[in-house]
């Protein structure tokens, strides 16, 4: 006898799961009952004397929802809203950072007498107060990190870092020293100030603020040429918090080039040609971030020069044996209040190397 779920005459042979699976093709699932236009009235529904037997029901509504929809409207109005404000109207420090340009000063020292010079670089820097400076980027020191109010330890080292190269670019690299690159320099400005340090390079001044020798450390390549690449540098790096939002760092460091007449060839006497450098970089977080600076101000002391000499757009030093001819510097116009006033002193004898 076959059992509760089985026929009496047991299941007919050929077919393996009965007579349902004659079914099973045509057996629906909840979704295709749910999305169907027609439905049946209940038992109870049809009690109630209904001449159709079957209701249409209303269609589903595929995509968003009308208050879905609004919402994504009113979210896409207000991103678009940012994103114009944004654009067409800066935030006030952007619009202050644009408007600030840096205070440039270059001072051209004259010796007092001809210059010293020496068939080896050594044997000068030996002799001279460089003597115990140290080479390139090591004399470039970081100071000890503290923290400050408004920045982390991290946030007060990468500002140092920044002003480092900068300092590294600007007056280390050859390529910038003799070889008229600017690029590794201005890759390392702030935005906003690329439109001065480019007009600065295309019409040099000696306005203050369109210097090319303010920006950067380059001499005359027609006239001199490295002896020794290898920089002589000593200095010091300050940071300080001088607002919730802004970093400064002063860097303040003197640098002596071994110089030698371009083309002369290595038994070319050679001199030594010293530049201070008293700069101050300002940071806010998103500079720290995209590792640039915005340049405040920037002091320059150098010789031997001549005072007669233009050295706002490049060094022409005095080399070995020469002596600085009578004149002064340009004439400063009282009436020109876009003017900067010319300025010129002279070169310690203690700066110099010693015989």
């Amino acid at each position: 006898m076959g059992g509760p779920a089985e026929p009496p005459e047991g299941t007919p042979a050929g077919t393996p799961g009965g007579g349902e699976d004659e079914y099973r093709s045509v057996v629906f699932d909840e979704s295709f009952v749910r999305a169907a236009r027609l439905q049946e009235y209940s038992a109870y529904e049809r009690m109630a004397d209904r001449a159709p037997a079957v209701r249409r029901r209303r269609p589903l509504r595929r995509g968003l929802s009308w208050p879905a929809l609004i919402l994504v409207m009113l979210i896409a109005v207000a991103f678009g809203t940012a994103l114009y404000k944004s654009v067409h109207h800066p935030s006030p420090q952007s619009a202050r950072r644009a408007l600030e340009q840096p205070r440039m000063t270059v001072i051209p020292l004259a010796p007092q007498s001809a210059v010293p010079g020496a068939a080896d670089p050594e044997a000068l820097y030996a002799h001279s107060p460089a003597a115990r400076f140290r080479v390139g980027a090591k004399g470039i020191t970081l100071p000890a990190v503290r923290r400050t109010a408004h920045f982390s330890e991290d946030q007060v080292y990468a500002a140092l870092v920044i002003a480092k190269d900068y300092l590294v670019e600007s007056s280390l690299d050859p390529a910038v020293l003799t070889g008229g690159a600017t690029r590794p320099v201005r890759f390392l400005l702030a935005p906003e100030q690329l439109g001065q340090f480019d007009r600065s390079f295309a019409h040099p001044a000696a306005d203050g603020r369109h210097t090319p020798t303010g920006w950067l450390v380059r001499f005359d390549p027609s006239r001199v040429e490295l002896a020794d690449r290898r920089v002589r540098v000593q200095g010091t790096l300050k940071a300080e918090e001088t607002g919730s939002g802004t970093l400064e760092v002063t860097a303040d460091h003197t640098l002596a080039y071994a110089l030698r007449p371009t083309g002369a060839g290595a038994k070319a006497p050679v001199s030594l040609f010293t530049v201070r450098r008293r700069m101050t970089f300002r940071f806010v977080r998103d500079d720290l971030r995209l590792h640039q600076a915005e340049l405040v101000a920037s002091s320059v002391q150098a010789g031997p020069l001549a005072c007669a000499e233009d050295s706002a757009d490049r060094l022409r030093p005095l080399l070995a044996g020469q002596r600085a001819k009578a004149g002064a510097p340009a004439g400063t116009d009282l009436y020109a209040t876009e003017g900067a006033t010319a300025l010129c002193g002279t070169l310690a004898g203690a700066a110099q190397p010693k015989p």
